[in-house]
């Protein structure tokens, strides 16, 4: 019996489980074993609404993962509640901890899906352990209903849909900044898209801030913080929330299987190059942008190229996704999207994305979602 170890408990790494317990673990020649510091799953798409303190509960936010596998005999799945410490790709043993100590795991294959975690304080992925989350998201609620003035930095989906929410919540009774380095937000959509979403937040009230950059930030004495920008303009401030770039779950792995960036370099089989029976998906791996969307394409192909090997077939190479969609909402009533050339209207945003596709959690968990 093949044993596969998918590092990893959120959309990738869960997805991707559920797919190969329900294709080859029906033939009962593997075994899935998921290896993860979270007890529960953090429904991120929803974290921008979800900082906004009274929006949405823990409840909604976060749900138990084993309780989803509990449809799989033992033989056929393994829930271990620990990090990945390191690799021995020639030996096959991936090195984990947790907090009964160190041990090391065997593998026949491999599957990477560790995701990624955000480069500031707000938690709009996981940031460990699910108390940890936890903990994070109701300290970061807190400095949201305390403080008095808020600016929100970075130009990118996620620093547009934080500003909305919380203008969407206080936009007339606390100050809200949004500072964006480039002349418009959104760089690299439509001119369409950008121009909406500008009007649309300083409908909220938001004090817009473009061709503008953090230089720096210094804390102040009265709690405050100092934002020096490029301007030349020293800005204080009760909360600076910066929203670009996000940093790979990768520390673990030997610096020769990364990028620069510390992202997984994979093949056209989003197998990790150099090594054998080892692959990357999700936020971690440098083969398309961290989103949801890419990453369930990528669990789906992994799992079905794993099952292809189990059966002595070959695998199939992997198909990069050549329109990218994008979908924005600002507050809860306005949104715009586009696929390719094509601009989604706001009302269909707004439809879709009404709930944050929470209603989609529990069959991610289960695996009817599948």
């Amino acid at each position: 019996m093949k044993k596969i170890v998918i590092l990893g408990g959120s959309y990738a790494g869960i997805g991707t489980a559920h797919r190969l317990l329900r294709q080859a673990g029906k033939t009962g020649n593997c075994k899935v074993i998921l290896v993860t510091p979270n007890t529960h799953m953090y429904w991120s798409l929803a974290s921008a609404r979800g900082l906004v303190p009274g929006q949405l509960s823990d409840e909604q936010l976060f749900r138990p993962i084993a309780d989803g596998f509990k449809q799989y005999p033992t033989i056929q799945f393994e829930f271990i509640l620990a990090s990945a410490e390191s690799i021995d790709v020639h030996a096959k043993k991936v090195g984990i901890y947790s907090a009964t100590g160190s041990r090391f795991l065997d593998y026949d294959f491999l599957i990477v899906a560790t995701g990624s975690h955000a480069k500031g304080d707000a938690p709009y992925k996981s940031v460990g352990s699910t108390e940890d989350t936890k903990a994070a998201l109701h300290h970061f609620q807190a400095r949201i209903m305390k403080a008095k003035t808020m600016v929100v930095a970075g130009g990118g989906v996620t620093g547009c849909e934080t500003a909305g929410e919380l203008a969407y919540e206080y936009g007339r009774q606390k100050e809200i900044i949004f500072i964006a380095s480039g002349p418009t937000l959104l760089s690299g959509t439509p001119t369409t898209m950008s121009f909406y979403v500008q009007k649309e937040l300083r409908k909220l009230k938001v004090n817009l801030k473009l061709n503008t950059k953090v230089q720096n930030s210094t804390s102040l004495p009265s709690g405050q913080t100092e934002l020096l920008l490029s301007t030349g303009e020293k800005l204080a401030t009760d909360l600076y929330i910066p929203t670009f770039g996000l940093i790979p779950n990768s520390s673990f792995l030997p610096t020769e299987f990364l990028d620069a960036k510390g992202y997984v370099v994979v093949d056209s089989y989003l197998k990790v190059i150099g090594v054998e029976d080892v692959w990357a998906i999700g936020d971690v791996s440098a083969c398309e942008w961290s989103q949801v969307i890419p990453a369930n394409k990528q669990s789906t192909h992994v799992a079905k190229n794993i099952l292809l090997l189990l059966n002595n077939k070959q695998p199939l190479p992997y198909r990069l996704i050549t329109h990218r969609i994008t979908g924005i909402q600002i507050g809860r009533k306005a949104g715009i999207g586009h696929f390719g050339t094509w601009t989604i209207p706001s009302f269909m945003i707004v439809y879709v994305r009404k709930r944050l596709f929470l209603e989609k959690m529990a069959g991610w968990l289960d695996g009817s979602e599948f």
